[in-house]
């Protein structure tokens, strides 16, 4: 065996101590794709007031409101207010529905609902105003007032994607297809379709609709009512006589008061032991009846809890919230922050 010198020995052990820390520096080197996660979160923005709306009562009970084409309507007892929802200025006051020579004062507001330029407002009293969106006058309306007639009160509404849908007392909602309202058309209008919303009586009920169904917050029900529109078609006859029930899921203690859907999020106010919070979930998740939320807030930041807050609206990262107790519209703004955490 042939005899390796130390000197050659040393250098072979030199090379092998530079390969092994060449080695490492090469791995320290390597650049790796971080993982990045989401987090959202709710912050106070500002209010809006009561002494904001010119010639009001100073007052600023908010039933229902809804936001389209960048203006936030506020069914104000019997008064609709409109302010901008950008620059947040109040820009006018309705107290009526006027067509032709005819005036109805508009009593008790309960719900509104903006579709194809038109602006649909449920009150209490019986009737659903059907009022031009970009002119505010009247196009025709729906019962006249009596609540042995058309609608026993109207306690909430939902128009969209060709469907009218009409909360009354107790548990029914009355379908109606928006092309039958026109402005010959008769006041005491027939319903295509009715729907049970297995419970309620004088509540207002809140609803909108996604991915083709309508979803009621079933605050007597404790969960989210889900009705698949082509179901209310092709059962339309038979529901007539015996109403169509909902496909929902049961949450312990939980009275869902309001739901109202973003492009991303559902966005719901819902009491749970008596402690009243705003959740935001995903939009899918939450209609394959996942209720998870992501946001699950009862204040904002530990202050000004959410007492009687009736629903809300999102228009970008800004939610407007009808709180009722301090006779306000709270507007948070949504936060998302983006962590990477690098390997």
């Amino acid at each position: 065996m042939e005899l390796i010198p130390l000197t050659t020995m040393k250098k072979i052990l030199y090379i092998a101590i530079v390969f092994v820390f060449a080695c490492c520096s090469k791995d320290s080197d390597a650049v790796y794709e971080p993982t990045n996660y989401q987090y959202y979160y709710l912050s106070n923005e500002t209010t809006i007031k009561a002494n904001q709306i010119i010639g009001g009562k100073g007052t600023l009970e908010a039933n229902a409101i809804t936001i389209a084409n960048n203006k936030l309507y506020i069914c104000n007892g019997d008064v609709l207010e409109i302010f901008d929802a950008t620059t947040l200025s109040y820009l006018s006051s309705l107290k009526s529905y006027t067509k032709g020579t005819t005036t109805i004062p508009f009593t008790k507001l309960s719900s509104i609902s903006i579709d194809n330029d038109r602006i649909y407002l449920g009150s209490i009293d019986s009737r659903v105003f059907v009022l031009d969106e970009k002119t505010l006058s009247g196009i025709n309306t729906i019962g006249n007032g009596q609540w042995w007639q058309t609608f026993v009160h109207v306690f909430g509404l939902k128009a969209k994607d060709g469907f009218l849908f009409v909360k009354e007392k107790e548990n029914s909602i009355k379908v109606f297809q928006t092309a039958q309202i026109t402005e010959t058309s008769n006041w005491n209008l027939a319903p295509m379709a009715k729907l049970n919303t297995l419970k309620g009586y004088t509540e207002i009920y809140s609803m909108d609709i996604a991915n083709g169904n309508l979803i009621v917050a079933g605050q007597n029900a404790n969960g989210f009512l889900h009705y698949n529109l082509k179901d209310i078609e092709k059962n339309a006859t038979s529901s007539l006589i015996i109403p169509i029930l909902p496909n929902t899921k049961t949450l312990t203690d939980n009275l869902p008061s309001s739901v109202v859907f973003s492009d991303e999020w559902a966005i719901t106010t819902e009491k749970i032991k008596g402690t009243n919070y705003i959740r935001l979930y995903p939009k899918n998740v939450f209609l394959d009846q996942n209720y998870t939320p992501t946001i699950n807030n009862s204040d904002i930041m530990g202050e000004n809890a959410f007492n009687a807050i009736t629903n809300c609206a999102l228009l970008k990262d800004r939610l407007f919230v009808a709180d009722n107790t301090n006779q306000v519209i709270r507007v948070l703004k949504l936060n998302k922050v983006t962590i990477a955490e690098q390997k």
